[in-house]
């Protein structure tokens, strides 16, 4: 969860996996557990989207389907097999597949049964999900509806027949008829099921929380139902119109010119505003699709419904805190996504020269090039964004729940924020640190003779670090637990072990790098894989394959990134090999040896950021390393 110092692990894994890894995700981030993110790659080749609550789903030309954003039933999680779906819906936290073959897939939360497809479950030809309920439109022109019916949603009026479309809002359901006629059921507190006289010429509807959309031959729409932030004021013109999507509180219309228009709660449409194909509403998010295949989303962010912010490449460094990530780009600069109720994704300007990275509980801090800190969010009551003076000279940045931490480069630790369990007061002598680390309510640090020392919270044995103490290059808090990475490339693992968190896997042994979140742990292998074991209830021991390719890891509470690997020439012999690691193994350990072995590359330089050039001093490719040197990531 909280940023260890994974120098060795981080530039020794990077070296070994960038011969493989796949250039079109180079430096992107790949998320799973509780918040779900992609890399860029994956969300190519789409031929529709839909949005849930606060999730996101692409039906890809492949038939297969891509899912991210929040994941907190497994509504990210496809079952397999993840082939031959033709249309896709999702609820507020469920989803459904149409396959190919008439049959519907449904997957997430089901809690009214919303996910138990009735039998026969076939013939159906289209899909459509509200938020507690599930529809399902037959060949045959009727509706079938499932789940949540204490407002008569799954109530189909009769006649239930000569349906063509259908769509599912908050507790309210719409079908089209093949007359061009609208019916609507259920909830009906504000006039979201009286269709607006005439009821012809309808051939598209769209269903929000509390409002319908329909949309009429002549390319206008029809709004009615709740508008006090105007989602039902469509603007004018109102024609040209070919879609039409539904959020919580917005609306969407596609034009025949490719172009998306918005209104209601919400933000504009990113520029450019063209080439779109198709629309998608979630409660607070947006989808378009544009005719290439590309996504591209906006608006709420707070469970990575609208991934990373594009375009996600380039990173060099990742964090993550509760429920919020961080991301740094070999640029210098940081992206954030997640929940941010205490500004803690609102990096504060100018956003450049960062080198490191952490995440707290509703915090965020960022080490600058120049050796200070930057710290934003959540700072009540405990002062953890108050970087205590001289806010210089810091070369590494960890952060616990409520309280921060920076590494000085003369080996002392300063600790400040939330000190209610001793977190804050570093035990003498504070001296020869090279690494630091933050838990929930602890604190680690990682000396240079190869020890770990830990303070704070001991509730669950998590400062008792096991002996031997010593061998240790890497160090990593979870809530209630701490990890060492050991030279040998083991993971020694103390304190809280209620969900397995301190049972490392067999073979336990190649690892480089750990990382661990509330109840669950992560391990990095040299081979660019990822290891992650202990709690599993949202489904953050289940790493997305391709498991390669990673070069850093980091744990939120409940939710996991990887960063895949970059590419780099580094001990300058013309080819990108696993004689690249050997410069950086002595450069960690005998800045002199790296000098004498590599005279010409003494500045770290090589080819990282993959742009084609490198120079001894390019801060282009120097920034990356210097990221994960200071525990960046």
């Amino acid at each position: 969860m909280r940023n260890a110092k994974r120098a060795l692990g981080c530039l020794a894994v990077g070296l070994l996996t960038a011969i493989v890894a796949n250039a079109q995700d180079a430096g992107s981030i790949v998320g799973w557990g509780v918040q779900v993110v992609v890399p860029e790659g994956a969300l190519t080749d789409v031929v529709a989207v839909t949005a849930g609550a606060c999730h996101s789903l692409g039906l890809k030309a492949d038939a297969s389907i891509v899912a991210w954003g929040w994941n907190n039933y497994g509504q990210c999680n496809v079952p397999a097999p993840n082939s031959a779906f033709v249309v896709v819906a999702a609820g507020y936290e469920h989803s459904l597949g149409l396959k190919a073959d008439g049959s519907i897939v449904a997957w997430g939360r089901n809690n009214y049964g919303q996910c138990n497809v009735p039998a026969p479950n076939s013939g159906f030809v289209a899909v459509a999900a509200g938020d507690w309920h599930s529809l399902g439109l037959k060949a045959d022109g009727s509706i079938v509806a499932w789940g949540y019916n204490s407002y008569g949603e799954c109530d189909v009026p009769a006649p239930n027949s000569g349906f063509v479309a259908v769509a599912g809002g908050g507790y309210h359901s719409l079908g089209l008829k093949a007359d061009g006629s609208l019916v609507a059921w259920g909830w009906n507190d504000y006039g979201q099921c009286n269709v607006p006289a005439p009821n012809t010429g309808f051939v598209g509807v769209a269903a929000g929380y509390y409002h319908s959309l329909g949309l009429k031959a002549d390319g206008s729409i029809v709004a009615w139902g709740r508008n006090d932030y105007g989602q039902c004021n469509v603007p004018a013109p109102n024609s040209g119109f070919v879609g039409v999507a539904a959020g919580y509180l917005h609306s969407l219309g596609l034009k025949a010119d490719g172009s998306i228009v918005a209104w209601g709660s919400g933000s504009a449409v990113p520029e450019p505003n063209a080439d779109f194909i198709g629309i998608a509403a979630g409660d607070y998010h947006c989808l378009g699709l544009k005719a290439d295949g590309s996504i591209v989303a906006w608006g709420g962010n707070n469970q990575g419904q609208c991934n990373v912010p594009a375009p996600n490449s380039d990173f060099v460094a990742i964090a993550g805190g509760a429920q919020h990530s961080l991301g740094l780009k070999a640029d210098g600069s940081i992206v954030a996504w997640g929940y941010n109720l205490y500004g803690q994704c609102n990096i504060p300007a100018p956003n450049s020269g960062f080198v490191g990275v952490a995440g707290g509980a509703g915090h965020s801090l960022g080490l600058k090039a120049d050796g200070s800190i930057v710290a934003w969010g959540w700072n009540w009551w405990y002062g953890q964004c108050n970087v205590p003076a001289p806010n210089s000279d810091f070369i590494g940045v960890a952060a616990g729940h409520s309280h921060s931490l920076g590494l000085k480069s003369d080996g002392s630790i300063v600790a400040w924020g939330n000190n209610g369990n001793g977190q804050c007061d570093v035990p003498a002598p504070n001296s020869a640190f090279v690494g630091v680390a933050g838990g929930d309510t602890h604190s680690l640090g990682l000396k240079a003779d190869g020890s770990i020392v830990a303070w704070g919270d001991n509730g669950h044995g998590q400062c008792n670090v096991p002996a031997p103490n010593s061998g240790f290059v890497g160090v990593a808090g979870g809530h209630a637990h701490s990890l060492g990475v050991k030279a040998d490339g083991s993971i020694v693992a103390w304190g809280d072990n209620g969900y397995g968190q301190c049972n490392v896997p067999a073979p336990n042994s190649a690892f480089v790098a750990a990382a661990g979140g509330w109840s669950h742990s992560l391990g990095l292998k040299a081979d660019g894989s990822i290891v992650a074991w202990g709690d599993n209830g949202n489904s953050q021991c289940n790493v997305p394959a391709p498991n390669s390719g990673f070069v850093c890891v980091a744990a939120g509470w409940y939710h996991n990134l990887g960063l895949k690997a970059h590419y780099g020439d580094l001990n300058c012999d013309g080819t990108v090999d696993f004689g690249d690691i050997n410069p950086f193994v002595l450069y960690l350990s005998n800045f002199a040896g790296w000098q004498a072995t590599f005279p010409r590359c003494h500045a770290l330089n090589g080819d990282i950021n993959g742009d084609g050039t490198y120079g001894q001093w390019s801060l282009d490719d120097i920034n990356p390393f210097i990221a994960l040197l200071v525990g960046g990531g």
